[in-house]
């Protein structure tokens, strides 16, 4: 039986998060059966790899991807899509800030919402250190007055979608930062549900503040060339013989 929801989570050295947040995903979802979690090592030179093997034995639901060499998140991110088995897809970050006890509301949300093609979380009581604050809200406000695409936390990548939405966006290393403004491109809703930011477990960040700044600002603007270029595909009825 194909399962009901894929959770994709793309990881690079991630040791000591691993266990907890499979242990939550699971209590999470046991409602939901079936479901898979789907783990994309993105080139770890730590544990993490070894920690998601052992979890495995008596989980026929846990998978594990691995990269030859670090892509970037939003690589590892489409690897873990596109071996996804589930219709709906759901993108969480692997260092336990998102809580999984929330994704049952963002799937209550996308399917309470006709004409959806993106559940995006909204984060309240960020756990971010006062400086780490301001580089969202300056990026945010950046990205408000270029895209209005009614992302209050571009930096938040815990969202929910049909696989298939996923894979017809356009790639490339920054598309989990901007899919608000690229499901809307396609024509379909996105519906925000608030959720509670959590610290960080083990580990640290991965991103600084220049990787944050000049790299979003630089696909922001490729972003709106792709929104300027849309063309609507004009929809095909096939005729029946006769």
């Amino acid at each position: 039986m194909s399962p009901r929801l894929s959770v994709i989570l793309p990881v690079k050295d991630e040791a000591g998060n691993i266990a907890p947040l499979v242990a939550e995903i699971e209590a999470a979802l046991a409602p939901l059966l079936p479901f898979e979690i789907v783990y994309v090592d993105d080139g770890s030179t730590d544990a993490t790899r070894a920690e998601i093997a052992a979890l495995r034995p008596g989980r026929p639901h846990l998978r594990l991807l691995a990269l030859a060499r670090n892509a970037g998140k939003a690589e590892a991110q489409r690897a873990g899509v596109r071996a996804a088995r589930g219709a709906l897809v759901v993108l969480v970050d692997g260092d336990g800030q998102n809580d999984p006890a929330e994704i049952p509301r963002l799937l209550a949300a996308f399917e309470a919402a006709p004409g959806a093609g993106l559940a995006m979380a909204q984060r309240r009581g960020r756990k971010d250190t006062g400086f780490k604050r301001l580089q969202s809200r300056l990026a945010n406000a950046i990205r408000q007055a270029l895209l209005r695409d009614g992302a209050r936390d571009a930096g938040c990548g815990f969202a929910l979608l049909p696989r298939e939405t996923y894979l017809a966006l356009p790639a490339f290393d920054g598309l989990h930062r901007f899919l608000p403004a690229l499901v809307r491109r396609e024509g379909l809703g996105v519906v925000f549900v608030e959720v509670t930011d959590r610290p960080r477990g083990a580990g640290r960040s991965k991103y600084g503040f220049f990787d944050r700044l000049w790299v979003g600002i630089d696909d922001m603007l490729g972003v709106m060339w792709l929104r300027r270029r849309r063309r609507v595909v004009a929809r095909a009825e096939e005729i029946p013989p006769g």
